[in-house]
């Protein structure tokens, strides 16, 4: 199967939201091809994407990354990219992994950024990989074995099917998959206790905390929480006028509109009016 191309050239000040690397690119200049590569049927379960991404920039440019709750692996082809608070820098030729994301990061691009990428859905990454390697990688981006991939050379134009080979032959479903949980999770939307996930799902609390903390570095309750806000912000960006932020707050499961504000602005950086 083919990838989807998305060129565009973006003139501020207008802003431009595209999915990349597990997460909502922000583009306000410059600009960028991403292409996106859908995987195998055996694995699409399990990854969302293949991906690469170039940049024409000439200059550095800032980019606002929104999380989606998804690993990435990132072989960076192009320059360097600055560390930053929660990063360390992304070096030219190195492999890196981006733990689950339930954050917003601010990051600043180098001129011709080249990035191939494997986004893996939620729970996915431990089909193919030892679930330690997660360990404390949640909202951080840290070095990876390049071992661990297949060689991609940097001009590659379609990794799809060097990645398919090699995922296809790594794919090992857990004894104890996550798999239904995180799916029953975003069924309802996030409107559930982690009580009530348990119960559904016949499991012990204590194991159900043990399952997220290996599959996602996460707790269940705060993986709960991220699917209610993506609930929340598809919503939001997709509301009729005459639908206001309270009746969302309501619809979410959430307390008042102050309460799905800050929760909006915990995982963005912004208010939801400027989403």
């Amino acid at each position: 199967m083919g990838p989807f191309e998305i060129p565009r050239t973006v003139v501020p000040p207008i802003k431009v939201a595209r999915r990349q690397a597990g997460f909502f690119y922000l583009y306000t200049m410059e600009p960028i091809v991403y292409k996106e590569f859908r995987p195998h049927k055996m694995l699409a379960l399990f990854i969302d994407a293949f991906w690469t991404i170039t940049g024409n920039n000439v200059s550095p440019l800032p980019d606002k990354i929104l999380p989606d709750g998804c690993v990435d692996i990132i072989l960076n082809a192009g320059p360097a990219f600055p560390g930053r608070q929660d990063a360390q820098p992304m070096n030219t030729g190195e492999v890196y992994l981006v733990g689950t994301m339930t954050r917003y990061i601010e990051l600043v691009r180098p001129p011709a950024t080249r990035l191939i990428g494997i986004r893996f859905k939620p729970g996915g990454f431990s089909c193919f990989y030892d679930h330690s390697l997660l360990r404390d990688a949640a909202n951080r981006t840290i070095e990876f074995d390049r071992a661990l991939i297949p060689i991609l050379g940097p001009d590659i134009i379609n990794p799809a099917p060097a990645l398919d080979r090699f995922f296809a032959n790594r794919l090992s479903i857990p004894d104890q998959p996550v798999l239904p949980l995180i799916a029953d999770i975003q069924h309802l939307k996030g409107r559930l206790t982690v009580s009530q996930l348990a119960r559904r799902n016949f499991i012990p609390i204590r194991r159900l905390e043990r399952l997220f903390q290996q599959h996602l570095d996460l707790t269940p309750k705060s993986f709960i929480n991220f699917v209610r806000y993506q609930s929340a912000l598809q919503q939001i960006q997709t509301k009729p006028a005459s639908r206001t932020l309270l009746d969302i707050a309501f619809d979410c499961g959430y307390y008042d509109h102050a309460h799905l504000a800050n929760e909006i602005k915990k995982h963005t950086g912004s208010a939801p009016t400027a989403i």
